[in-house]
This record gives structure tokens, sequence and C-alpha cells, in this order.
């Protein structure tokens, strides 16, 4: 958990500006244009623009009133995007204080009551959300390649999926992945150059 103190040293850090090393925008919905910050954090890279706009394209309509996660949110594109173009609400999950500051913060900058940061581990915070989702976004760090499935096999297993969830995954051109369960079903996929993404749906 994120302590007071922690929370504290990593505002202060966030806000003199000394991890961020950039900027994204929303591409789409409401809050189009809006500025994402990116922290300088280990394992942290943001999904780029031409992936966004295919996947929020391969979505469409289901991100209107949608229940979303965001297992390993980082800059929050992919979370925030998904409000932007309609989603009821979303979770976030993240592990690096400084990062989860910065998540906080781009929420109350967009003025948005929609979103709740959980900062602690994926998989230990799995178990305690209680609640269901439509989308859910799988993006580890590519040095935690297990997580992908790890992450997914908690989800199902503490019944965070509602009929018909669109789960999306990202990882190198460099590596294989298989669906980590006979209920999930490719819908698409794509690359783009050192990267493979692709949309599931849970039955």
């Amino acid at each position: 958990m994120l302590t007071e103190s922690d929370s504290h040293c990593a505002l202060s850090t966030y806000k003199s500006g000394a991890p961020m090393k950039s900027h994204i925008r929303i591409i789409g919905g409401s809050w189009r244009g809006r500025k994402l910050a990116v922290i300088d954090a280990p394992g942290l890279r943001p999904t780029p623009d031409r992936i966004r706009e295919t996947l929020f394209n391969w979505l469409g309509e289901k991100c209107r009133g949608a229940a979303v996660l965001d297992c390993f949110a980082g800059s929050g594109a992919l979370g925030f995007e998904a409000l932007s173009r309609g989603a009821a609400n979303l979770v976030v999950l993240e592990l690096q204080p400084p990062v989860v500051v910065g998540l906080r913060a781009a929420a109350e900058r967009l003025q948005s009551v929609a979103v709740e940061v959980c900062a602690g581990d994926a998989l230990q915070s799995i178990g305690r959300l209680h609640q269901r989702f439509d989308i859910v976004f799988i993006d580890p760090p590519y040095a935690e390649a297990q997580l992908r499935q790890l992450v997914f096999e908690e989800l199902e297993a503490n019944d965070c999926l509602n009929p018909g969830a669109r789960i999306y995954f990202e990882w190198p051109s460099t590596e294989t992945f298989e669906l980590p369960s006979p209920a999930l079903q490719w819908l698409k996929q794509k690359s783009a150059g050192r990267i493979n993404y692709a949309i599931a749906e849970w039955r």
C-alpha cells in the first residue's frame, strides 16, 4: 500500500517534474487532445497512438457504459481513453508509488470521479476488487511476461469478468503468446513494429 509519507514524497517528485519524460494525448472521445503525463519509471511504456486507435476501433461501442480494469496502468493511457469514449467506471492497478500519484493527479485534472486507483501488486489486488468488468487491459512490463497468464487466471478464479468481456493483451513480437484459458477466443490480432496486440472475448 502507498503510505502517507510515500505519497507525499512521490507527489513532490511528480510535481517537480523530475520523473516526467513526456506527455501523451487522449486520441478520441470527450477528452480528445487532453494530455497525460508519462512518468520515467522502470517498465513503463505507454501504448502508442496508432495501436490505441486500432484497439478502440475494435472495441467500438463496447466502451459505452463499460466497467473497465487496467491491470498495469502506467500512464493510464488505455483506461482514460476508455473513459473518454464513454466507459462508466475505471479501476487501475499500479505497483510503483510515483506512478500511482501520477494516475491520481491525472484523474483530478480530468475532474473524473469514475476512476479508482489501487496501489499495489496486480496479482494481490485482484482478489480484493469484488467487481465484474466488461473490458480488461493486460499489458505487463515485457520483462514479466508470465504475468499475462497469471493475472488472467486470477481474474477468472475471482469471478471478475462479465459474459462477453473483452480482454486486451500486448506482448513483444519476439515472443509467442497463447490464450491462457479455453473460455477465451481471439477476436482481433495485429502487429506494429516490435509489438503484437490483440483482443479476446471471454465466454
